[in-house]
């Protein structure tokens, strides 16, 4: 089964992005900082991390600094989870390591579509 950290300051994030991706057969591991995040990440590597922006103890662009620095950091696929949309913001995030990112509020659709883009689910065609 695939894997998903997700990583957000709010309980109430964190668990609505638990459902969406179980429901899509992802197992799912939380962390409501970076710190906690990155101590998970060393014990194991997620194969995607949903990455919110602004938390306290270490924000989520440090997190992924670190994270991209650990042996296989380059592997898992992250998505960051944001309020904000400037683009220089934006560019900030996938500069550092981002492979996608995800404006909040969000809803299954556009976890799909993002964990699509990025490889982490599979298109499926109509038949």
């Amino acid at each position: 089964m695939r894997t998903c950290l997700v990583v957000d300051d709010s309980t109430v994030i964190r668990k609505i992005a638990r459902r969406i991706l179980e429901e899509m057969d992802f197992e799912i591991t939380e962390a409501e900082d970076g710190e906690k995040a990155l101590e998970v990440c060393k014990c194991g590597l997620p194969d995607a991390v949903l990455l919110d922006w602004n938390m306290p103890v270490m924000d989520g662009f440090e997190f992924l600094g670190n994270l991209r620095r650990l042996p296989g950091g380059d592997q898992p696929k992250v998505v960051f989870c944001t309020t904000e949309n400037g683009i220089d913001h934006i560019a900030r995030g996938l500069d550092a390591g981002a492979n996608e990112y995800i404006m909040k509020p969000f809803d299954k659709d556009i976890v799909a579509a993002k964990f699509r883009e990025v490889g982490l689910i599979e298109v499926t065609v109509p038949v």
